[in-house]
């Protein structure tokens, strides 16, 4: 394998809805982490993109454009059948923002067992970060928008994050099993209602990678 297309190292984020995922993810690209730079694969956010028309031209048809949708109007998930379409997009934007030597926090993928497939051919998962925060915290941290990332979203009713957090626990929690009988290294960081993530970032910092 070529220095060009050779797997970026990974930190995969895991928390519900409302840990603080994406402005931590954010804040690690901006600062960086542990004497390595990073860049934050967000998702989420690149289907809120997929979902308003903003991918590049031709990049996407209808039919991608009325799933993507359809998953982020009813908090579902992106399952095996998708998985063409989950490559796709981060493998395009490895492309664009990963320079060989830049380490990628991932963010929202993968989401369920099944999607480790997607990811492991482009990536190789090194350490996981889980983010552990009660339901009623998480609801708190949303309704004060503490990572100041919440403007403007379509899918933070209580009863859609309730939803979403009950399908976290269903469905992403059991990665932290799959990653830890792999020897990965799995840090847990309990995210209070008020804790910022400068605070979660100066944590990760001093315990070293």
């Amino acid at each position: 394998m070529s220095e060009g297309s050779a797997k970026r190292r990974a930190m995969l984020l895991l928390g519900s809805t409302g840990a603080g995922k994406t402005p931590l993810g954010n804040l690690i690209e901006q600062r960086g982490l542990w004497n390595h730079r990073w860049v934050h694969f967000d998702f989420g956010a690149q289907l809120r993109r997929i979902a308003a028309g903003d991918g590049p031209e031709g990049q996407f048809g209808p039919d991608d454009i009325a799933l993507v949708q359809r998953v982020l109007r009813e908090g579902a998930l992106l399952e095996d059948e998708h998985a063409p379409l989950a490559e796709q997009v981060l493998r395009e934007f490895l492309a664009e923002r990963a320079a060989p030597d830049t380490c990628v926090v991932l963010n929202g993928l993968p989401r369920h067992v099944g999607q480790i497939r997607t990811v492991e051919p482009l990536v190789d998962v090194c350490t996981v970060l889980a983010l552990r925060c009660p339901s009623e915290t998480a609801i708190q941290r949303i309704r004060s928008n503490i990572g100041g990332d919440r403007a403007g979203r379509c899918d933070d009713t209580e009863e859609m994050v309730r939803a979403k957090i009950e399908l976290f626990h269903e469905r992403t929690n059991p990665l932290i099993a799959h990653y830890l009988e792999l020897d990965i290294p799995v840090r847990r960081i309990v995210v209070t209602a008020t804790m910022t993530p400068e605070e979660v970032w100066q944590i990760l910092e001093h315990r070293g990678s």
